[in-house]
């Protein structure tokens, strides 16, 4: 089985990479990506050496994937990953809709050309803000909690968020980037009879992860904190009550695997860390406080735009269907950051941050 997949250098792309090859006996992985992100680069030669054969080149580009070999399936990991992207004066909005939607929709005509199944990594950030700001929430031990006694809308449980939950505008140019190419990948599988799998992930997070807060705010607040950079909370009363849930990329690849490996014309499925691997950020920065010692975000109680204060994923569904469920705790996952930290104290600065 040969496997494309773009983003391949990128935090994601570069652990699903790793994982297939040591999963699979037999397997070819070839990757592309047009490492523009800082740090990606950092990924190319331990790929390369792993057995990924390597292309550089542009999704957004047609013409650049005429060069690629034909594949059985196409992973989906290359986008603007930022909830903010087109609105925060890096990335602009012809920009981030090239990346994340016109990027998935070359791939997909390779898919259809190779008549090769289709995998896309999507995010919670589809489900609609208004509806999120809405939840009931009330604050217990430093963090948002969702009401047990009060009425939810559908798809809302103190599990968390459903697949059924609303998708409604507005999501942020970002998630309507994601739920636009959700619903194309669909109508080729619809269309032209190829396998497509959508995973609509939390927050990914883990060691060597680059970006801002807003791209992987887990592996971000630990570099921060350790070095003493200034954070600050932001919205909701500036208490950091805030709440994410977070996830493995290796967890992510385990599910992923088991849709290389099944048959049938794919699903749609919520895969996350869930409640049990839940966090504030107020819970995240003591945590912190106990491994690298005291330093105090700044209250800042401004608002930013798409920010919600509570969003986690319910994964029963996946559960339900295929037996997945996350297998790296919260607690793991930040030791293994941590440890990344306290070996790369200068990683932010190398993640052009």
């Amino acid at each position: 089985m040969k496997v494309l997949i773009s983003g391949v250098c990128g935090f994601a792309g570069s652990h699903l990479a790793r994982f297939l090859l040591e999963s699979h006996e037999n397997i070819s992985i070839v990757g592309i990506d047009n490492l523009a992100r800082s740090g990606s680069e950092t990924n190319r030669g331990s790929l390369r050496k792993a057995g990924v054969e390597l292309f550089h080149g542009d999704i957004r580009l047609a013409s650049d994937l005429e060069s690629l070999p034909r594949a059985d399936w196409v992973i989906d990991a290359a986008a603007q990953p930022s909830v903010l992207a087109g609105r925060d004066g890096k990335t602009s909005s012809r920009q981030l809709l090239e990346h994340n939607l016109l990027g998935t929709i070359n791939l997909l005509e390779y898919c259809r050309s190779a008549h090769a199944g289709f995998i896309l990594l999507s995010t919670s950030r589809v489900y609609s803000i208004p509806a999120l700001a809405q939840l009931p929430l009330q604050p217990e031990s430093g963090a948002f909690r969702l009401s047990e006694t009060d009425l939810l809308p559908p798809g809302a449980s103190v599990e968390g968020i459903t697949e059924k939950f609303s998708t409604e505008a507005p999501i942020s140019l970002y998630g309507a980037t994601k739920l636009a190419s959700e619903r194309l990948a669909l109508e080729f599988a619809a269309g032209f009879n190829i396998p497509v799998w959508i995973n609509r992930c939390g927050v990914l997070a883990g060691a060597g992860q680059f970006g801002t807060a807003e791209q992987g705010i887990f592996s971000y607040w630990l570099h921060a904190h350790s070095a003493k950079r200034t954070l600050r909370y932001l919205g909701f009363g500036g208490q950091g009550y805030q709440v994410r849930d977070a996830l493995h990329p290796r967890d992510l690849a385990r599910i992923i695997d088991f849709e290389l490996r099944g048959t049938g014309p794919g699903k749609l499925f919520n895969v996350s860390g869930g409640r049990e691997n839940s966090m504030s950020l107020a819970q995240l920065n003591a945590w912190c406080d106990e491994r690298f010692g005291p330093h105090q975000p700044i209250a800042d109680g401004s608002d930013r735009p798409y920010d919600v204060p509570w969003l986690i994923l319910d994964s029963g569904e996946v559960k339900l269907a295929t037996g997945w469920k996350p297998t790296i705790n919260m607690e793991q996952l930040l030791d293994e950051i941590a440890a990344h930290v306290i070996a790369n104290p200068d990683w932010l600065t190398r993640c052009g941050i």
